[in-house]
């Protein structure tokens, strides 16, 4: 398996969905990646079949979205517990409570518990910050209807990265020529805003994640959301530490209904889930 690193900018914020239309999350889920990048094979006769079968596979592998500043990329907080000598003071829990995301370069100090969550944290702010914006509602409506959308700006030298693995260069050139159709339309919702339209950047992988890639261990550490087989979960849930993130929504296709459809929910195994 090879794997590398596609980086993309958003120029024009992203609305990635949260509880409600006013607030946004950083980032996107693999699921809501593949499905994005399935409705866009669908506009070709075969690249869908094909698609769908090199993920099935196993073939072809994608993690959730995640921050990087520059050359500073972040992988997600793992679910592990430490103890922390915070001298009496509730300071520093409160603060490891607040990371959500660790950058590689304290990888290792956060793994032996030696983390500086103040010096964290400052680094997470450099990713962006939140927006909200006022819209108004006509179309139906007999009066107009003021309603507020909420997004995430990335700073200049800030975006999201997909980590990627494929097993020959054929599944990823699909995997671009998807990923490029998806620039144009957008990832996530209020697109017909602007929200969502990214620039693709091919990264080098840096050697301090391909070499956890392929570390061999007992214990590793999702980097998508993940959702096992009904036969699998008791193994899986073993000496695991997790925190499930529920996934619901809408369809979005008018070739699978006319109007919006709401999805079955789901609980899953959110990134950063210790197996």
């Amino acid at each position: 398996m090879e794997y590398e690193i596609f980086k993309l900018r958003f120029p024009y914020g992203v609305h990635f969905g949260d509880k409600s239309l006013e607030k946004s999350n950083v980032t996107f889920s693999a699921d809501t990646l593949f499905s994005a990048l399935c409705i866009e094979a669908l506009k070709s006769a075969h690249l869908f079949d094909e698609f769908f079968e090199y993920v099935k596979n196993g073939q072809l592998l994608m993690s959730d979205g995640f921050p990087f500043v520059s050359n500073e990329f972040f992988l997600p907080k793992p679910m592990l517990q430490f103890r922390v000598d915070d001298d009496g003071s509730s300071v520093k829990k409160k603060q490891f409570k607040r990371i959500q995301y660790v950058a590689m370069s304290m990888w290792d100090d956060f793994i032996r518990g030696n983390l500086d969550p103040e010096k964290e944290l400052n680094l997470e702010k450099k990713i962006g910050h939140h927006e909200s914006n006022t819209h108004v509602a006509i179309r139906g409506l007999e009066e107009a209807m003021p309603y507020r959308v909420g997004s995430y700006r990335f700073s200049d030298k800030a975006g999201l990265y997909i980590l990627f693995g494929y097993e020959k260069k054929e599944i990823r050139d699909l995997f671009y020529k998807l990923l490029d159709r998806l620039s144009f339309s957008g990832l996530g919702g209020k697109r017909s805003a602007g929200l969502g339209r990214f620039e693709i950047f091919f990264g080098k992988i840096p050697e301090d994640i391909r070499t956890l890639l392929e570390r061999k261990t007992d214990r590793y550490v999702s980097l998508s959301i993940g959702l096992p087989k009904d036969a699998e979960l008791d193994s899986c849930i073993e000496n695991a530490s997790y925190i499930l993130e529920k996934r619901s929504g809408f369809v979005d296709s008018a070739d699978y209904s006319d109007q919006y459809m709401r999805k079955r929910d789901l609980y899953m195994f959110a990134a950063g889930s210790v197996f």
